[in-house]
């Protein structure tokens, strides 16, 4: 694959020994490079335009370690180092840019075929490394998933987080390898045909090892979020902070090959530029994408359900790929579990999880009692495979309380119901580590930082949060090392009991998606939902050109029987949640509803005339296929 794109930020090899070191640091009136290895010696650097620094340095080692001292202060490591050997205070150390890659024949996937797999690198398996990943990729691959999302990767304190904390952004962290294990890792992906993507984080820096301000004007103070002042992407040398963020995206296209990008909390960039950040973003990387002839995407996180991300630019958009979708989750979440608290409030309806199925959004312009506002826009115009779904991820599991999964809160039946609406809509699947076997594991919160008050803070935060949700008991301790070991997965679930037996489900959802006509064309437009509030039910039809299915969903505790709208033909069962090989024991009854045979009162094929009477047993999920 021919290198179409050069960076120019950091260290830069120009020949066998020799560098260019440049930073930007316009808060600075010196900066001396700080070469550590193989021998100790000082470069001062020359100012350049824009408050950059540079120097060009013969004689420097393949993986000489080095750090910049700004006005005679503290040595500081290289905001944009590639490799942080000691952790987030210690010195940048160089990396040979060389690999040897094996992937020259992947030109990545449609969007449409992305099923994701979203993983936490340090909990995945008992090493916590990138590497130790790949043993697992052939498992992924029977799973029929057919894309890895890994949790952020940027050097964070300590050797435990979830990621969102880190600061050195160019380097992936040690303990999981480095960037030489990520390469590893994307290249034994390629081979077998799944896809990379990676979480981002541009909307802040994590607390410990931040030493942003001492170089630049990164912070934008007039603007607040959540994390602090603001990333700067509007204000004074602002080119030169979104000239960083950028750069890392496409160092992560280029030289590392990932596939796409996942922006967290793009909610959080405060740009009321003309050209916003995030525009200009999603545009370098269709760029790169294009010289590299690859299909390459970037993907937010939005908690705005602002459907101008994914707007093409010449119809007023950002031209963002496609956005997470919240709604679909809290909307699935609250009728199978029946919880109110927090955001939770503004969902629990079934005609809320109709309109999920069929909008994706929820909330397009409604008002919302948790927030005491309207919130979102139209979705009428936004694809389907613009829109990524989940009924659980890190987020929506770790952010609770003591980290339990969903199927840790509902029944069996009932997690099989979640992955069936997730799997048989029109939008882009989003699984987390360990659902498809109903992981006994929880996914808890956890940190590794240096600094005692900084740990105290932490604690102490995680605890007001949970004051007012999902606040019943004791949160586990953030800083304790026993809290990631509790959340590591137990793959070998996968070949006992139930877990097995969810495995299956999963795996015949995906084939069922992959392989039905009316399920691979993800269309808003050739779909058709009804609800039934009464009964619970949902009634999803979905068609492509002459082949049609119709799905039934039964989100309530009780067997109904309805008159149902389903066309004229021949049809025939192609899936049922309460089959006997889809249940938790062998040979167990339905429910208790000996009236219905399997899930739904019909033979595997039968006839309609354009209506049917239907006995559906509760929490069930039941497909049929129209045949020629």
């Amino acid at each position: 694959m021919n290198r179409v794109w050069q960076p120019t930020l950091g260290a830069l090899r120009l020949d066998q020994d020799k560098y260019q070191f440049r930073v930007w640091a316009p808060n600075a009136t010196r900066v001396d490079l700080e070469l550590q290895t193989p021998q100790a010696r000082s470069v001062p650097m020359v100012s350049a335009k824009r408050g950059y620094f540079e120097a060009t340095v013969e004689g420097v080692a393949s993986d000489a370690r080095y750090t910049y001292r700004l006005d005679g202060g503290d040595p500081r490591p290289d905001p944009v180092s590639r490799y942080q050997p000691e952790g987030v205070h210690g010195p940048s150390q160089l990396v040979d840019a060389q690999f040897e890659w094996h992937d020259a024949h992947w030109s990545g996937l449609a969007l449409a075929d992305y099923i994701i797999y979203e993983l936490h690198v340090g909990t995945f398996t008992p090493e916590g490394t990138l590497d130790a990943i790949i043993g697992q990729l052939d498992d992924l691959r029977e799973l029929g998933v057919t894309a890895i999302e890994l949790m952020p990767l940027a050097q964070f304190p300590g050797t435990r987080n979830w990621g969102y904390d880190g600061v050195d952004l160019f380097a992936v962290q040690n303990s999981y390898g480095g960037v030489l294990g990520l390469k590893r890792l994307v290249d034994a992906c390629h081979q077998r045909g799944l896809a990379v993507l990676i979480d981002v984080v541009y909307n802040h820096f994590g607390p410990e090892g931040n030493y942003w301000r001492e170089f630049g004007a990164y912070f934008n103070e007039r603007y607040h979020s959540a994390w602090g002042a603001a990333i700067n992407f509007d204000g004074p040398a602002s080119d030169e902070v979104r000239k960083f963020f950028i750069e890392n995206a496409l160092y992560w296209i280029n030289d590392c090959h990932i596939d796409a990008l996942r922006l967290d909390a793009t909610d959080a960039y405060i740009d009321f530029s003309a050209y916003p950040f995030i525009e200009e973003l999603a545009d370098a990387v269709r760029h790169s994408a294009r010289q590299l002839h690859r299909q390459c995407f970037v993907m937010a996180e939005n908690d705005r359900n602002d459907a101008r991300l994914t707007r093409p630019v010449e119809q007023g958009g950002y031209g963002v790929d496609a956005q997470w979708v919240d709604d679909f989750h809290h909307a699935l979440h609250t009728v199978l579990t029946h919880e109110q608290a927090g955001y939770y409030q503004d969902y629990g309806e079934v005609r809320q999880l109709a309109r999920a199925l069929r909008d994706g959004f929820v909330y397009t312009g409604d008002y919302s009692d948790f927030r005491k506002t309207r919130r979102g826009s139209s979705t009428r115009q936004t694809p389907a495979w613009r829109f990524v779904v989940t009924s659980q991820n890190h987020d929506q599991v770790g952010n609770r309380l003591l980290g339990e999964r969903l199927s840790h809160l509902i029944s069996f039946e009932g997690a099989k119901v979640a992955a069936s609406l997730v799997l048989l809509s029109p939008y882009i699947p989003l699984l987390f580590m360990g659902e498809d076997y109903a992981e006994t594991a929880p996914f808890l919160y956890f940190t590794d930082h240096s600094d005692p008050d900084l740990i105290e803070k932490v604690r102490k935060g995680r605890r007001d949060e949970f004051a007012a949700f999902h606040g019943e008991g004791e949160a586990p301790d953030p800083g304790a090392e026993e809290t990631l070991i509790k959340s590591r997965l137990d793959h070998s679930l996968k070949q006992q009991g139930k877990h097995k037996v969810m495995r299956s489900v999963y795996q015949e959802l995906i084939r069922l998606r992959t392989t039905l006509p009316a399920l691979t064309d993800l269309s808003k437009e050739h779909m058709e939902v009804i609800v039934y509030e009464k009964p619970h039910w949902i009634l999803m039809r979905r068609w492509h050109r002459e082949h049609e299915v119709v799905v039934l969903f039964s989100v309530g505790h009780e067997p109904y029987e309805l008159s149902l709208p389903i066309g004229k033909g021949h049809w025939r069962k192609q899936f049922d949640t309460s089959d006997p090989r889809w249940q938790s024991e062998p040979n167990a009854a339905t429910d208790g509803n000996d009236s219905v045979a399997g899930g739904v009162s019909l033979p595997d094929t039968f006839d309609s005339d354009g209506e049917l009477s239907v006995t559906i047993a509760p929490l069930t999920v039941v497909l049929f296929e129209k045949e020629a």
